[in-house]
């Protein structure tokens, strides 16, 4: 997902677009959040606090809620957005929707139908945040309308971007000048296409950059100990993990926990209720290698850790996930925040 130098798409440059990972930006100052970001990756490397339930007023709307589950997102880091305001929202909408409509006549394809019309819709998303300082999540959905469509019919949501700082870290706010917005995760749904050329806008117009965020195998295991045996739909779901066999032709190995058992080893091992250690996770870890090479003599510690699907996400390590849980949705985002906030480069 990448732009020329100058910021303009070009047929040309379509396809080059949309493999790459970096959107470019000259405005925001190198080195800005280095310090801050450096002590985050710090404790992250070491600790992690177990998030509670969020105790501000205002919840997440059900039928926005419902926007985000069941979906797979594909993931983005994003620098600070220069001089964008939520008070324009309405103005970005129409100004967005023009890009699209101007991208289509130049020919670009955007995968949805070329006769359709296009339109972008910004809205902010206030349930999503995990303490009072978090910025507004922002929501885009780009909608469809078929020529001759009868009065009254709804339009089709055909993409969606979600940007939001869910728990961002309060030192790396402060670091953040006044004519910036921070929102370091960025999520979508929908083409390929359509993300290039609402990239592209967003780079022209905030000089933001765009960085495609993977996830380590060791941050899986985290999310793995992290949000394994919670109650979704009145049961709790097993835990799957993906292992990837370095051999040709290609194999996985499906390793599935049942959450009982997953649960009481780690409450074997895990002594605080306010925060994990990297040294509980590794462990925790170790013990399902043991168990699984003394049943099928295979060392998993020889393989890559490639997906997780725990009782409340699901994540691979290509940055995809999907949100299966509303009630711990903004937990995960806080994660997967901090994941993105390490991930931006200067």
């Amino acid at each position: 997902m990448q732009t020329p130098s100058d910021g303009v798409s070009t047929p040309k440059s379509r396809s080059s677009a949309r493999r790459s990972s970096l959107f470019h930006s000259s405005r925001y100052p190198p080195g800005t959040l280095t310090s801050a970001r450096r002590r985050s990756a710090c404790r992250s490397l070491s600790k992690r606090k177990i998030q509670q339930s969020t105790t501000l007023e205002e919840p997440l709307d059900p039928a926005k809620a419902a926007l985000l589950l069941q979906k797979q997102w594909t993931l983005y880091s994003v620098t600070p957005m220069h001089k964008f305001t939520y008070t324009r929202l309405k103005e970005y909408s129409k100004h967005l929707s023009a890009h699209i409509a101007a991208e289509k006549q130049k020919g670009l394809a955007v995968e949805v139908g070329s006769e359709l019309t296009l339109k972008a819709t910004f809205s902010c998303l206030p349930g999503l945040k995990g303490k009072d300082r978090d910025p507004l999540a922002l929501l885009i959905q780009i909608s469809s309308k078929a020529p001759f469509t009868k009065a009254g019919t709804e339009d089709r949501i055909v993409w969606t971007g979600l940007f939001c700082g869910t728990y961002t870290e309060d030192d790396i706010l402060d670091m953040v000048p006044q004519t910036f917005t921070c929102l370091p995760l960025f999520l979508y749904n929908g083409a390929e296409a359509l993300t290039a050329i609402v990239g592209t806008w967003f780079q022209k117009n905030f000089d933001c950059c765009f960085g495609k965020l993977v996830i380590s195998s060791h941050d899986l295991t985290w999310l793995a100990v992290m949000w394994t045996g919670y109650e979704v739909h009145g049961h709790v779901p097993a835990t799957e993990l993906i292992f990837s066999v370095p051999v040709e032709p290609h194999m996985d190995i499906s390793y599935t926990i049942h959450a009982e058992d997953f649960k009481a080893l780690w409450n074997d091992i895990h002594k605080s209720k306010d925060e994990v250690t990297v040294e509980e996770v590794d462990h925790l870890f170790q013990c399902l290698y043991s168990h699984f090479f003394r049943h099928f003599k295979i060392h998993l510690s020889a393989t890559q850790l490639v997906k997780v699907t725990a009782s409340v996400v699901s994540a691979h390590c290509e940055g995809k996930v999907k949100f299966l849980s509303k009630d711990y949705l903004i937990r995960v985002l806080g994660f997967i925040t901090e994941l993105a906030v390490n991930n931006i480069q200067y």
